[in-house]
């Protein structure tokens, strides 16, 4: 990568994006509303954590994890599911 490629990601950021410490502090919320209400609507609520997942790799990925330790300790929504 060059100096410009790295000066045109800069210049292409979102300037909703909170960043990784901030993005990284809601997390949990976010994920919390992305179970509880969907994607869209945690997006809608958090414009600039969402504009930072869009960005970052690293954020985004510690997202899916998040996300996917949440719904294998989610408890059973009906009995059904417990069988």
């Amino acid at each position: 990568m060059t100096g410009w490629d790295e000066l045109d990601r800069f210049l292409r950021t979102d300037p909703r994006d909170v960043g990784c410490d901030e993005a990284l502090r809601l997390l949990h919320v976010y994920v919390d509303l992305i179970l509880d209400v969907g994607g869209d609507e945690a997006a809608r609520r958090y414009p600039g954590v969402a504009a930072h997942l869009v960005a970052c790799g690293p954020c985004e990925e510690d997202l899916q994890g998040l996300l996917f330790a949440a719904q294998m300790n989610a408890p059973p929504e009906s009995e059904e599911d417990v069988r």
